[in-house]
């Protein structure tokens, strides 16, 4: 071998190891195929060539790259532009190895394939090879065809080239032995790139199967939660995305790799993950009586007891009155009854609309809840006179806002202690490190009143303040609520442009939020078409805000 040969293949070594360095640094499944075939041609010279994956059940070849430089054909991959070429089978219909097929044949009988002239290679049918280079002129000529099998000598593809070209004279060649080594070589770097990076992506499918499995589990708890749990994480990559085209102001400086968006996608779908522990009547609970169904029914029970009881003694009364057959006393006594009937039902209808909980409660409506606890009484089931309502129902009844009481509270609250508890505990790999501490701060306040941590701003990570602007709109706007209806955007921002000022959501991300016209786009995508009201964004102070 001349010192120039010598020289040249050192070379072709050379890239060779370059190339498999970075075939193991691409993450792209379609890139990394097409990078496989590229760097193929390039080492061996080849014009053009063509790169088949193995079907899941082995039975076939499918075609995934199709490349020829001199005829300028890119097809498959990134191009976006489909084989539309069937499969090739391995076996025939009764069974036997499809070996008139070359590239089946390699797969088949696990050997590299290198013909000089395809027009004159006995064994194999290039009929659709020449039918090809009728009607495009092309002159098929050497192909060599190398089979792609993983550390188990399992098939995983085929990879084939076309037209070797002398580098000094353009001439089709044949792929010399060097050519074939370097091939081979690179088709075994390439497998295991190729094996790796599926079963990367095979166990990053499985983890998402797993995180949706939870949401399901979670939604198949409440019907009010399952929605949240994928709208969430939607909207924070709204908003995430919108502060990466930044260019200016506080933000500007944020930017997010294709890792930072998996990463805090992933958070987003795992941020109420501990819902899963919550009890389904606490979460579901639409009134302020509601356990597995709504006591007021029982509240209705009593007071159509107590109705009775009245009747019944002022009709004891009245009799007692006929022996003196006193007309106006026994009219007294009906016009008692009814003004005591009248006022059961007005205390009635005020307990259920109390029940409701729509509304803030006033504190001279608390006290009224508790004067008819105290004040009116009912002979219960065991024939005992005792408190028109218990403590409980009271302290339920009381409720100032909302429908759940402070153990409630306390134990929807629980959930992201749960939900933090969850995350840390399992092995993160590097790039998913941080989804605990993005998913576990979406209650935290930037005035540190949050919870369960009492952070404040400048100890939250960016994305966990982006999550806990995007759960408030998806919670103020969402329509799938039991105890109240979805708000329109403008009540919502109005809402949140006070959070911003007391200190609950952060300033920078929610302007990020208005002028870049996230909430607007999440409207248009999610919400109702009577919730998409028009906004008036410099009302709410952002002055000379760009609108979507």
């Amino acid at each position: 071998m001349s010192k120039e040969s010598t020289i040249h293949l050192f070379r072709r070594l050379e890239q060779l190891n370059g190339i498999g360095a970075a075939l193991s640094r691409e993450r792209d499944i379609d890139r990394l195929l097409e990078n496989i075939l590229e760097a193929a041609k390039t080492i061996t010279g080849a014009d053009g060539g063509t790169l088949y994956s193995v079907t899941e059940d082995q039975s076939a070849l499918k075609f995934e790259i199709l490349r020829t430089d001199s005829l300028g054909i890119r097809l498959g991959g990134t191009t976006g532009k489909p084989i539309d070429l069937p499969l090739l089978p391995l076996r025939t219909a009764d069974g036997a190895p499809n070996d008139s097929l070359v590239a089946a044949h390699s797969a088949i009988h696990d050997r590299t394939v290198n013909i000089a002239d395809a027009y004159s290679a006995a064994g194999f049918d290039f009929s659709g090879t020449r039918a090809f280079d009728q009607r495009t002129g092309y002159r098929s000529q050497s192909f060599l065809t190398v089979p792609m099998k993983n550390h188990d000598r399992e098939l995983i593809g085929v990879l084939q080239l076309i037209n070797a070209r002398d580098p000094d004279t353009g001439e089709v060649i044949t792929f010399s032995q060097a050519d074939q080594s370097l091939a081979e070589s690179l088709a075994s770097q390439a497998a295991i790139a190729l094996t790796n990076r599926l079963l990367i992506t095979q166990l990053e499918r499985l983890f998402e199967s797993f995180v949706n499995l939870i949401n399901l589990a979670i939604d198949e708890k409440s019907p009010y939660t399952g929605g949240h749990c994928q709208r969430v994480p939607a909207l924070t990559m709204m908003l995430a995305e919108a502060v990466d085209a930044t260019r200016e102001g506080p933000l500007a400086g944020f930017s997010m790799t294709d890792r930072d968006r998996y990463e805090l996608k992933m958070a987003g779908l795992l941020h109420d993950c501990g819902k899963i522990t919550t009890p389904v009547h606490v979460v579901d609970k639409a009134t302020k009586l509601q356990t597995i169904y709504d006591r007021i029914g029982l509240v209705d029970t009593r007071f159509e007891v107590l109705k009775r009881d009245a009747e019944l003694a002022a009709l004891r009364r009245q009799l007692a009155l006929r022996p003196v057959v006193d007309a106006r006393a026994e009219g007294q006594e009906l016009q008692a009854l009814q003004h005591e009937i009248h006022a059961l039902e007005e205390d009635r209808e005020f307990l259920r609309r109390s029940n409701t909980g729509t509304e803030a409660m006033r504190p001279e409506d608390q006290q009224r809840v508790r004067d008819i606890a105290a004040m009116r009484h009912w002979r219960n089931p065991q024939g005992v006179q005792t408190s028109f309502l218990s403590a409980e129902e009271v302290e339920n009844l009381t409720i100032r806002a909302g429908t759940l009481n402070q153990s409630e509270r306390d134990t929807i609250n629980y959930h992201i202690v749960a939900t933090i508890k969850m995350l840390e505990t399992l092995p993160w790999p590097r790039h998913l490190k941080n989804v605990p501490e993005y998913a576990g701060g979406h209650h935290e306040r930037m005035d540190g009143k949050g919870y369960p941590r009492g952070l404040t701003r400048d100890q939250m990570s960016l994305q966990a303040r982006m999550m806990g602007i995007a759960d408030i709109f998806e919670a103020l706007t969402a329509a799938d609520r039991p105890y109240k209806s979805g708000m329109t955007l403008s009540q919502a921002l109005a809402i949140m442009c006070r959070m911003r000022d007391n200190g609950h959501i952060d300033p920078d991300l929610f302007e990020v939020f208005v002028r870049e016209g996230v909430y607007l786009r999440y409207g248009q995508a999610f919400l109702d078409a009577g919730q998409v009201d028009g906004v008036d964004i410099e009302a709410l102070g952002f002055q000379g805000a760009s609108r979507p």
